[in-house]
């Protein structure tokens, strides 16, 4: 079965470099399943799970957004923060949840609510991530 490298980079780290068969993201415009020696490809990225398959493992890594490059035998997502299931604090993931919905249920100034929006996926995506 052919496999290809994905690396996953923050500022920080690299957080990621493993061959897999598959990897599954969630693009700007949508879900994208990516198999070796698709068409080279660069977008954004959603604040989602990334799904990496590999020798009948399966990896979920919490990304909050960033881009995805594909290439024939190589993919990279440049990631602005991103961590492995087994790495992610629920608790404070969860705190973090509550934090955002209190900050969402003041509706302050539309900069504050916006901020708090995300805060809130990116919330949400670390705890569904350890849920799989």
């Amino acid at each position: 079965m052919s496999t290809f490298l994905v690396e996953i980079v923050t500022p920080e780290r690299k957080v990621y470099a493993e061959t897999a068969n598959m990897v599954s993201v969630t693009g700007v415009e949508g879900e994208l399943g990516i198999l070796p020696n698709h068409i080279p490809l660069v977008t954004a990225l959603r604040i989602a799970p990334i799904v990496i398959k590999r020798d009948n493992k399966v990896d979920v890594i919490a990304a909050s957004g960033g881009f995805i490059e594909v290439r024939k035998d190589k993919i990279v997502i440049l990631a602005e923060s991103a961590e492995l299931a087994t790495n992610i604090d629920v608790s404070r993931a969860q705190s973090a949840k509550e934090r955002a919905q209190q900050r969402l249920a003041a509706k302050r100034d539309e900069i504050d609510y916006r901020r708090a929006e995300l805060a809130l996926q990116r919330a949400m995506n670390r705890i569904n991530v350890t849920e799989r």
